[in-house]
């Protein structure tokens, strides 16, 4: 079944919603199982779930700043989402609305713990031997998977129309 471009906005607006919502939900999930345990929680050999208060940005980059670097963070990332949400608006192409839809929600999850706790909560911790990647989360996740299907789609471009 072929989709209209209004119906797959629209299904991209949804999508976004949902990964809003299903990184507030794990992020409060694991804020509860954290208080149960006391501790980190060892899942895998190479994997632990932790909580991780990050008021800076990726990979806990400007966290000693100022007090109002996470105002001007949250300001910043508010203003990527309204860009964000536009371009989704009249994207013209369902794989960027699909690649823009994980890239709002991300951000928007992130946007909801500055402004409601004022740093973004961070529990997915992978580490090998003396390699530590830093903690992430859900809506970091789905930043990273947006970005990169945006860059792929740049690589391999429009498909030419067939005449």
């Amino acid at each position: 079944m072929k989709y209209s471009l209004p119906y797959a906005r629209l299904f991209g607006l949804c999508v976004a919603a949902c990964i809003a919502g299903l990184d507030q939900w794990s992020k409060a999930a694991l804020v509860v199982l954290m208080q149960e345990t006391g501790h980190p929680t060892d899942i895998l050999p190479f994997f632990n779930l932790v909580i991780v208060h990050n008021t800076g940005i990726s990979f806990g980059m400007f966290a000693h700043m100022q007090a109002w670097v996470p105002l001007v963070l949250t300001l910043s990332t508010a203003l990527i989402v309204v860009f964000l949400f536009i371009w989704l608006l009249y994207a013209t192409e369902k794989p960027v609305i699909f690649a823009l839809a994980f890239i709002i929600g991300g951000a928007i999850g992130n946007i909801i713990d500055r402004v409601r706790l004022g740093s973004v909560t961070d529990f997915l911790d992978f580490h090998w031997d003396i390699y530590h990647w830093p903690a992430f989360n859900i809506a970091d996740s789905a930043i990273f998977i947006g970005v990169v299907l945006l860059v792929l789609i740049s690589i391999v471009g429009p498909k030419p129309s067939a005449s």
